[in-house]
């Protein structure tokens, strides 16, 4: 819209004021056609390339994030292949750059396959948590996998102290052996005279003699 400048009179002469009406400072100005850009689109422009420069400092190279969880950069591709990893985004090199919460991802990937998860396993397990409309259901089908999963691990321990006594019983017991006559023949271990009489030998040992 055109602006209309007062007219004032010089020396018997009409002309226009060149400064009436004119922005004042600190306002912006449209030059041409262009959009307007002051100084509060300035700052959040800045501010927009600010937080951007700090997330891609924060990020992780494909080899780094290897290098920090302990697994191959092949187990990482296969992960994602899985849809179990997710890059954040590339570099301009075309890297994968990962956040710093892809380290959680990991290692809750590899403490699932500890306890006996295969990857299929486990993106089942990913998908259905997707799936779930409502955080307390989800949470409670975790809680449930995870109480099976802790009695499973319990009877494992159980197990595994159990062949601990084995093994340090069947150890025990062959440490009489080197005492023994080389000229000994095998036949003479199921009752030998070196140990206590009617102490029979653990299953570890005993089954190498029997049929």
């Amino acid at each position: 819209m055109a602006i209309q400048l007062p007219v004032i009179k010089t020396q018997g002469r009409w002309k226009t004021s060149p400064t009436a009406n004119a922005p004042a400072v600190g306002d912006s100005v449209v030059h041409g056609s262009g959009p307007t850009v002051g100084a509060d689109g300035a700052l959040i422009h800045a501010r927009k390339s600010e937080t951007t420069s700090k997330l891609l400092e924060r990020t992780l190279r494909v080899g780094e994030l290897a290098r920090q969880s302990g697994k191959t950069v092949r187990a990482l591709h296969l992960y994602e292949e899985r849809g179990l990893l997710d890059p954040i985004e590339r570099s301009k090199g075309g890297y994968r750059l990962y956040a710093q919460e892809a380290l959680v991802r990991v290692r809750w990937i590899s403490k699932l396959q500890d306890m006996g998860f295969s990857l299929n396993d486990i993106q089942g397990m990913l998908r259905q948590w997707e799936r779930s409309g409502s955080a307390p259901h989800a949470m409670l089908q975790v809680g449930e996998l995870l109480k099976e999963k802790l009695e499973e691990t319990r009877e494992q321990i159980a197990r595994l102290q159990s062949l601990e006594h084995e093994l340090r019983s069947s150890l025990e017991y062959l440490e009489t052996c080197p005492k023994c006559s080389p000229q000994q023949e095998l036949t003479a271990c199921t009752s030998c005279e070196l140990h206590e009489q009617g102490k029979s030998a653990p299953d570890l040992v005993a089954g190498f003699h029997t049929h």
